[in-house]
């Protein structure tokens, strides 16, 4: 794991054709907009976040993100974990996020 700023976070993406965004945020902080293609999974949800990552492609280069980068760090520990190799926490979270917002 990694924690990169966002403009370390958001240079690494943009050069990263492997690249998949994971937003562990809940389903409400989701109305405060989100990074486009991002991939929703609440880290809340216990033992069904472990579920559905498990579903994912761990070949991929996981880009995470919440709203302060706190459980995002937490994500990637848990990813790391159970297998996934690359993934990059953005330090300070969607609420600092500069780049594009969907809504």
């Amino acid at each position: 794991m990694a924690d990169l700023s966002q403009e370390e976070w958001a240079s690494k993406l943009s050069e990263d054709d492997n690249a998949l965004i994971l937003d562990v945020r809940t389903e409400e902080e989701l109305e405060d907009g989100y990074i486009p293609n991002a991939k929703h999974i609440d880290i809340y949800l216990g033992q069904g976040f472990i579920d559905e990552l498990e579903k994912l492609d761990k070949t991929k280069n996981y880009y995470v993100y919440c709203r302060s980068g706190n459980r995002s760090g937490q994500a990637c520990a848990i990813m790391n974990s159970i297998g996934f190799d690359n993934t990059q926490n953005l330090s300070g979270g969607f609420m600092n996020w500069e780049g594009e917002v969907a809504e």
